[in-house]
């Protein structure tokens, strides 16, 4: 996954890349340290369940939606799971306007794959009549700024606004199903299996951790692995060459990261602040 961007400057390039070489970043991070990471839910009051992430100055809004459908062949007990995200021309001057390109496909997918395969939701619940009615669970994902590191924050955004979300109740009358949205009930999700992508980007001979869009420009390959508790559940190696030495290390320190970044929000989720910093 990649956007083109302007080209650095060669005394930029060169000022970054010294910094790299020492361990150091441009804004005083070390190679593996996140920017503050920021969260606000319960933003958009249309739909049953909002979350506004940041991760330094990269701005992601998820919203989810509940309606009724008809269940998938191949998985008539459970409910579907639909997500689409969009990259609008106002939140970067790479971002074209028409449909989702490429780049905002491969993010959708990474989302999807990472909370279908996590067992975050279990979709069984959100059965309604056994291969006749189910719920269609909408997750629907808009970068607001890009910065760096959309993959982390459009996931971070996702899992928190589904943390939060409220199902309506569904109404069964004979052959007819209907939602009733004056009446909900908290989404049911198993916190410790919420699934966090952590973003590793190759600069030479270096790995860092939630590269900047600088970063991101100078850099020669991307591998995110998403984590639900200890077990990895999906991997995307976006372009670049990783030896199985940076793999393994990229697995070790991915683990402890996804751990120190989920449990700081699980703690703020379950005080269900309006916002919270980490």
């Amino acid at each position: 996954m990649s956007y083109p961007f302007e080209v650095i400057p060669s005394l930029r390039r060169e000022a970054l890349m010294r910094l790299i070489s020492d361990g150091k970043r441009s804004d005083g991070r070390g190679l593996y340290d996140y920017r503050q990471i920021d969260i606000k839910v319960g933003l958009v009051k249309t739909a049953d369940g909002s979350a506004l992430a940041s991760i330094g100055n990269t701005k992601v809004i998820a919203g989810v939606k509940f309606e009724l459908g008809r269940p998938f062949e191949d998985t008539p007990g459970e409910g579907n799971l639909i997500v689409n995200l969009e990259t609008p021309p106002l939140a970067s001057p790479t971002f074209e306007p028409g449909p989702p390109d490429e780049n905002a496909i491969e993010l959708a997918r990474v989302v999807d794959r990472a909370i279908r395969h996590s067992g975050f939701v279990d979709m069984s619940t959100l059965a309604i009549i056994q291969g006749k009615s189910v719920y269609a669970l909408w997750v629907d994902v808009y970068v607001l700024n890009h910065d760096g590191n959309l993959m982390d924050a459009s996931l971070l955004a996702a899992v928190a606004a589904l943390a939060t979300s409220q199902v309506p109740k569904s109404v069964i009358d004979g052959d007819v199903v209907k939602l009733d949205k004056s009446t909900k009930v908290p989404l049911s999700v198993n916190i410790d299996k919420m699934p966090l992508t952590i973003t590793f980007n190759k600069i030479g001979k270096y790995i860092l951790a939630d590269a900047n869009v600088e970063e991101e420009v100078l850099s020669e390959g991307r591998f995110t692995i998403a984590f639900s508790g200890d077990d990895v559940v999906s991997i995307q190696k976006s372009s670049g060459f990783f030896t199985p030495l940076e793999v393994e290390d990229m697995m070790s320190r991915g683990l402890e990261l996804s751990k120190s970044i989920r449990a700081r929000v699980v703690e703020s989720l379950g005080n269900r602040p309006e916002s919270f910093i980490i």
